[in-house]
């Protein structure tokens, strides 16, 4: 059964550049544990993709309505449904003093920003630097060695994976609740002043409404908790009674002295006063 517009699927799978057998994105740790761009601290497993939906290069999106689940895939992309053809008007030489301050301390390679714009530097000499801002991939064919793991059919996956798409969180750490047609979701609180927050709401929103068109209503809700621990309360008054044999006899003459003192003025009790006390 081959796959229709929209189903939200999880893939793994490596992407290299043809010509350069180079890995330049994965989902699987084997294939880059010998690399030296591996992260051991990157979390490597299958991705979230809305089939047709523009999540992924042109040509990959088409190879995946073509697909069938359980079918290993061979995918080769041309750069017109890639990162595009190379493009000899986007590389541009301009005088090296207009990058400021990193004019002395960038190289052959770097990725720099310009204009609003990212390029690559190809050429440093005389004065002058080229720039190409052309994608670092274009005009290069691409090899996907790809597998789909699962169709997510059903609301709570979709709900899950749909938010961790957008927010850095564990799995295990998305907490909601579905009521008939509205959902509650509530948030880990390391996510609430993480930049941006606002619009990933809006997204995440945005997601679940489009691919479960039951749901009616979205509410996020935050809750805190008391950082404060028990250790660090005000500890309470000890009682220092001994049991039946404790001597009680100034019982009577500390009670007489604290009703002397209140007579006095001169009681040790503080207590807030009440709106009568205080006007």
């Amino acid at each position: 059964m081959t796959l229709e517009k929209g189903s939200l699927i999880l893939l793994d799978y490596t992407a290299k550049i043809k010509d350069t057998n180079e890995i330049f994105e994965t989902t699987r740790a084997d294939d880059v544990k010998n690399n030296p761009d591996y992260d051991p601290n990157k979390k490597y497993e299958p991705r979230l993709l809305g089939v047709g939906e523009g999540w992924v290069l042109k040509g990959l999106d088409e190879a995946l309505l073509e697909s069938s689940i359980d079918t290993p895939l061979n995918i080769e992309i041309p750069p017109e449904k890639a990162f595009g053809e190379r493009d000899p008007s986007k590389v541009r030489m301009i005088p090296l003093r207009k990058l400021g301050e990193k004019a002395n301390e960038v190289s052959i390679g770097d990725v720099i920003e310009l204009d609003d714009r990212i390029g690559i530097i190809r050429f440093i000499g005389s004065g002058r630097v080229q720039v190409d801002f052309n994608h670092k991939y274009a005009g290069r064919t691409l090899v996907y060695s790809a597998n789909i793991v699962k169709k997510l059919d059903d609301d709570n996956e979709k709900i899950s994976n749909l938010i961790s798409r957008r927010l850095p969180i564990d799995l295990t750490e998305v907490k909601y609740e579905t009521k008939e047609s509205d959902l509650e979701i509530s948030l880990p609180e390391n996510t609430f002043l993480i930049e941006g927050i606002q619009i990933i709401k809006r997204g995440i929103s945005t997601d679940i409404f489009k691919f479960i068109p039951s749901l009616k209503s979205l509410v996020f809700l935050e809750k805190y908790t008391n950082s404060v621990s028990d250790a660090e309360k005000p500890s309470e008054a000890k009682n220092t009674d001994s049991g039946p044999d404790k001597d009680t006899s100034n019982d009577k003459d500390e009670k007489d002295k604290k009703e002397d003192s209140k007579i006095e003025g001169k009681s040790t009790e503080v207590r807030p006063k009440s709106k009568k006390e205080k006007s």
